[in-house]
């Protein structure tokens, strides 16, 4: 019996470390935005007002000065769309593409971390008049 879960738990294990595959034929979730520029690797936190989770690949950024960045991770990162919650945690005063973001997950009243997901490029964007949310 204890190999049995043992067997179990790792494999469980190996599927939670498994990347989760791109999808190529992703569609946002999120309001339609138009593209105004150049992707950054890069936003300044202190500008940075608030996030907006879209679903588990999109999350917008609005920053001070009415600018938004939309930035869509590389892969799905589990949960995320459900939670709607974030952590994030660097040395320096910016967030980059090259950070991770864990969601955060609420059981039962308590907030834990949950996956760790890659970011991908800040794509600096204006939302198509009337479907802002």
């Amino acid at each position: 019996m204890r190999r049995i879960i043992l067997i179990t738990a790792t494999t469980a294990l190996a599927a939670a470390c498994a990347p989760v595959e791109a999808d190529e034929d992703f569609v946002s979730d999120g309001p339609p935005v138009k593209v105004l520029g150049e992707a950054e690797s890069c936003i300044s936190l202190s500008a940075l007002r608030q996030s907006k989770v879209r679903d588990d690949r999109t999350i917008d950024f609005e920053m001070a000065g009415g600018k938004t960045y939309r930035n869509t991770l590389p892969n799905r990162c589990p949960r995320l769309g459900f939670e709607e919650g974030f952590s994030y945690s660097t040395s320096l005063n910016r967030l980059c593409n090259t950070d991770i973001i864990y969601v955060l997950e609420n059981f039962g009243g308590q907030i834990r971390q949950g996956a760790g997901c890659g970011l991908g490029k800040f794509v600096p964007v204006e939302y198509v008049e009337g479907d802002e949310e």
